[in-house]
């Protein structure tokens, strides 16, 4: 099981750089070398954000992409949940088929709730709260 998945840790990886200098245009190799993220995985994930409108890109001498939104309005589940869907812990799956204990399960209920919990605690960290917290270490 994975909470976060390499596109979301690369994604908030390429915000936070682009949070550090949000009136710049950095370019996708600058921020694949501070980040050290493979280019070409990174170039793809700066295609889904700027289709999203995190970013917006400007080519040419001088160019890249830089932040669109403020550091504050992003949340960090917004950015789990667009590169990887709803938070989920189990899929509740057998065979690949929707286990048939599923909707009495007391186990479920339970993971139902944790799942709720980490969504809620993901909803409260920004960007903007991450960018605090790399400058504070």
């Amino acid at each position: 099981m994975k909470l976060i998945t390499k596109n979301t840790d690369y994604a908030i990886r390429a915000l936070l750089v682009l949070g550090m200098a949000p009136e710049m245009f950095l370019s996708a190799r600058e921020i694949a070398e501070k980040e050290m993220i493979p280019l070409p995985f990174l170039r793809r994930i700066l295609r889904e954000l700027l289709k999203k409108g995190y970013m917006e890109s400007r080519e040419g001498t001088g160019g890249g992409v830089r932040l669109t939104r403020r550091t504050e309005d992003i949340r960090i589940s917004e950015v789990i949940q667009f590169f990887q869907g709803r938070i989920q812990l189990s899929t509740c799956m057998f065979r690949k088929t929707a286990c048939r204990n599923r909707t009495f399960c007391p186990l479920r209920k339970r993971i139902m709730a944790i799942e709720e919990l980490v969504s809620r605690e993901f909803n409260a960290i920004t960007l903007a709260t991450l960018l605090h917290d790399r400058v504070s270490t």
